[in-house]
Order: C-alpha cells, then structure tokens, then sequence
C-alpha cells in the first residue's frame, strides 16, 4: 500500500498529466474536482452521468471565481469523458451506468479540492499571461488610449503562444468585420486534433486557426488533408474556408487558393488591427 506522501503525489501527477495533455479547454481537472468536492459534501463515491455533469458545471463556476475569469474554462461536456478520460487517469472506475470515485482519490479529497483551483489558475496564468486583465473595462481603456501602445502589445504578443494567437485573431476579426455587420462566432473543440479554434459567421465563412507556417507543398497537403475532415465539400467547393495561419509562402497562399481555400497570415491580422483608429475599436473585448 502506498504511504500518504505518494497517494497525494499519484493524484497530484495524474492533475498534472491532464493539464500537460489538455488543448484549449480545461475540462478533466475541474470535473475532477466537482467530483471530488461532491464526494465530501455528500459522502457519495458513485455517480451517474447525469450527477458528473452537474459537478461539472457547478465546479466551473466555483473555478472561474477562484481565477477571477471564464478564459479555457467551461468547455462542453461529453458523455466520454466519464467513460473514457477520466478512467485513463485512474479518477474513475466504470461500473455499468455508474462511475466509482477510485479510493486514492477519496483518500485525498480534502486536499485535491483545495490544490487544483490553484494549479490550474497557474496553467491558464502560463498560457495566456496579461489577457485576463482586459475583462476589466478599465484595464481595456488604459491600453487601448495610446494607439502606439495598443499596436506594440499586439504585435509582442499575439504569437506568444497558440492560445494567444487564437484568442487575439478572432477578437481582431470579430471587431473588423462588425463594422460590416458581420457576425463571427468562436466554436472551440477540447479535443481537436488539429489543436486549432473553429469561427463560424453569419454569412457562411468558416475559418480555421493553426499557429503553424507553411512553406512547402508538402504541409499544405497536411493542412488540407485536415480541412478536408473537418468541413463538408460543399463549403470547401464554394470558397467558403478561410484558413488563418502564422506565415505562409506566397507560392504555398497561391496552392491554397487554386484548392479553394483561402489564408489570411499573422501579418494580415496585424495590419487589420492596425486600421483600429478608434479607442472603441481598440477597448472591445479579446
């Protein structure tokens, strides 16, 4: 039997694990701590589908709290992850239609419930830095009053990472295309393996984010073949695809318009954002 020191640690990897793994969305550290807190307001170590996914979401809300923003938060629940992903982390036991809290976990209850808010505050904190500040209306206005300034922080950080890349294109997107009353909707996927963020519009566009650079047929073919999976071939036939991408070739952009799909780079992105001569412009939310 393992000595306490390392069935907090087990429990403590596992937490870990699943942040290391996770692609946007973090999802199984705060079911597991919905569970986890459940268990200890009701002395319940079974549970159905139902009672995982009101965990769930009750545990969002008491996260996005304890961070102080809804940022890779509350992503949508899937019947698979009490089936399938919280099991591959030893969370979970299946047994028929009910899912058994594991006895390490039990064990560690207390202290879970109290660590995780806290470490997955830190993961998103890693990821997205200063973003969380501009859901402040005052933090938006201090930096959107110098136009200068505004233009440096998007050009130092917008390619920080691929959560910032995602984050600042559809907000740069969303506010050029509102003033031709285009609507333009972030669909986020947990488990994409294209590790991208899908934007749907109101006028039949969908674009596709990959923080990737493309300078070679080769990984347009890649790219394509991924598009291919991820949209119908009539919006494919129609032109109706938009990939935005980090840096991209004029040879492999021409490639990508002869299948039909068009590309829009960083560097677009960031000459759209800079026609924002307006401090509203500037203030909208990422």
């Amino acid at each position: 039997m393992m000595e306490k020191s390392n069935r907090e640690e087990y429990c403590q990897d596992a937490i870990m694990a699943m942040l290391k793994n996770s692609q946007t969305k973090v999802i199984f550290p705060i079911i597991t701590h919905g569970l986890l807190s459940s268990y200890l307001e009701t002395g319940k170590n079974e549970f159905k589908d139902s009672e995982v996914r009101k965990a769930y979401h009750n545990s969002v809300q008491i996260i996005q709290q304890m961070i102080g923003h809804k940022f890779h938060t509350g992503g949508k629940y899937y019947d698979a992850y009490p089936t399938r992903n919280l099991p591959r982390y030893g969370v979970l036991s299946n047994h028929g239609k009910l899912f058994q809290l594991a006895q390490v976990f039990q064990d560690n209850a207390g202290m879970l419930v109290d660590w995780i808010p806290s470490v997955v505050k830190q993961h998103i904190d890693a990821k997205i830095g200063i973003i969380p500040t501009f859901e402040s209306a005052t933090g938006r206005l201090e930096l959107a009053s110098n136009e200068t300034g505004f233009q440096n922080f998007i050009h130092q950080h917008i390619a920080i990472n691929p959560s910032n890349f995602e984050i600042f294109s559809f907000a740069i997107l969303k506010t050029h295309l509102e003033k031709f009353a285009c609507k333009i909707y972030r669909d986020t996927r947990t488990s994409s393996h294209d590790k991208g963020v899908d934007l749907s519009t109101n006028f039949g566009v969908v674009y596709q984010i990959k923080k990737l650079r493309l300078f070679s047929q080769n990984s347009a073919d890649t790219v394509l073949s991924e598009i291919k999976l991820n949209f119908d071939s009539e919006r494919l036939d129609d032109g109706k695809v938009v990939l935005i991408i980090d840096d991209i070739s004029n040879e492999v952009k021409q490639y990508l318009i002869d299948m039909k799909v068009q590309s829009i780079s960083k560097e677009d992105i960031i000459k759209i954002c800079s026609q924002f001569s307006e401090t509203e412009d500037r203030m909208k939310k990422f």
